[in-house]
């Protein structure tokens, strides 16, 4: 069975948000909800610290305790290693948000940081959240997945773009979004990512580019010891791979 899973080659990339942007546009998410969020941190003092960056992503947890908090089970874990929030289920109560070690969830009704608030320049009929023109048709959303414009008073958070990767051929080891047979079905911050430094597919597969990866490049997981068992793996060369792995660089404190 498939179990998707993505990898973050950290000496590829750049910092530059393609994949928020891409994310926001797929997904027509709010400003503020970014879904494929990149954090920038200094490592160092002023002025000899270097500026660094880390993209942050859900993680699709092999032992999600969102899942676990949820008290309707809205958020749930599919066959090939999903977690997605069923949003005919979610009563907004956030304790996965809580849960949460990763900060990745999002809840609509939050007062927009930005003005003028986007919800009522583009206000939605019924009990969606907003309704705006470049919203993904209506046939490719899905509530029960959590993909689309979500109804008012529910959590939402990255799906790996589960529309598309769901609809990807059976026996599909890697989405290569050079390969123009798979690139509709590789998730979109994957598939717009400048200098490709995003790799998709099944990690369950020892033949598959992301398990390859993780095992001859060290591949590392972001809070590894809550136990959670993310499934996106950083690589950093030489470099421990994650800033709170990095407490010593150049002889500076990180």
């Amino acid at each position: 069975m498939t179990r998707w899973g993505m990898v973050i080659d950290l000496e590829k990339c750049t910092g530059c948000q393609a994949c928020t942007t891409a994310c926001q546009m797929e997904n027509a998410r709010l400003p503020g909800e970014m879904w494929q969020d990149v954090l920038f941190y200094s490592e160092g003092e002023y002025p000899s610290g270097k500026l660094s960056w880390l993209p942050r992503p859900c993680m699709h947890c092999e032992n999600p305790s969102c899942v676990a908090v949820c008290p309707t089970r809205a958020t749930y874990k599919t066959e090939d290693g999903v977690v997605l929030i069923d949003w005919e289920r979610c009563i907004g109560c956030k304790y996965c948000m809580i849960a949460c070690p990763y900060g990745v969830r999002f809840y609509a009704e939050e007062k927009q940081k930005t003005q003028p608030d986007i919800r009522k320049v583009f206000p939605a009929k019924g009990d969606k959240v907003w309704d705006p023109p470049y919203k993904m048709p209506e046939h490719m959303q899905n509530p029960k997945w959590g993909v689309g414009i979500q109804p008012k008073n529910v959590v939402s958070k990255c799906t790996f773009c589960y529309h598309r990767v769901s609809q990807a051929p059976k026996g599909t080891v890697d989405l290569n979004p050079d390969d123009p047979k798979l690139r509709p079905y590789t998730p979109a911050c994957v598939v717009t990512c400048a200098p490709s430094a995003r790799y998709f597919g099944d990690l369950d597969n020892p033949s598959s580019e992301v398990r390859q990866l993780i095992a001859t490049k060290r591949g590392t997981r972001l809070l590894d010891q809550t136990g959670n068992r993310p499934q996106v793996y950083y690589l950093a060369g030489e470099a421990p791979a994650i800033p709170e792995t990095r407490s010593v660089r150049s002889g500076r404190k990180a």
